[in-house]
């Protein structure tokens, strides 16, 4: 069911754009999972999840890309400020990191790891719609 709604999430957004923002979710927590999942897809956003900063720094490993990544702070495995200054290392200049905490403090480690901005949570659907509307137009001003 999940790589379904991120399909029809992708074929929706690709009608609109041309190609479809592509979001990756960096959270351990199930319920801000799934409300910031939910804010992507009324956005028309495809979304992919990672449950820890390790399965983040994967799947650019992988050679996957995305245009904009929502970081929480602290999780299992690799917390994200380390899993942002590893994708950066990686050569990931384009894609918008965002760091996303509940703790205030949490704004130094990310910027100092190389995110481009710090939200404290909860997210609000326009904040997230700000982000990618920047996004979009950047990705159609280099496309």
């Amino acid at each position: 069911m999940k790589n379904l709604e991120v399909l029809c999430c992708f074929f929706m957004a690709s009608k609109k754009q041309g190609s479809a923002t592509r979001a990756l979710v960096v959270e351990d927590i199930k319920v801000d999972c799934v409300i910031l999942l939910r804010i992507l897809r009324q956005l028309n956003c495809e979304a992919t999840v990672a449950h820890n900063g390790k399965e983040a720094v994967d799947l650019f490993l992988e050679g996957k890309t995305f245009d904009i990544i929502f970081f929480d702070k602290d999780m299992p495995l690799m917390n994200s400020p380390e899993a942002v200054t590893k994708i950066r290392s990686m050569g990931a200049t384009e894609v918008k990191m965002v760091g996303v905490s509940a703790d205030f403090g949490g704004m130094e480690a990310f910027m100092r790891a190389g995110a481009d901005m710090f939200v404290p949570k909860p997210m609000k659907f326009e904040t997230v719609d700000s982000m990618l509307q920047e996004v979009i137009s950047k990705k159609n001003m280099s496309g």
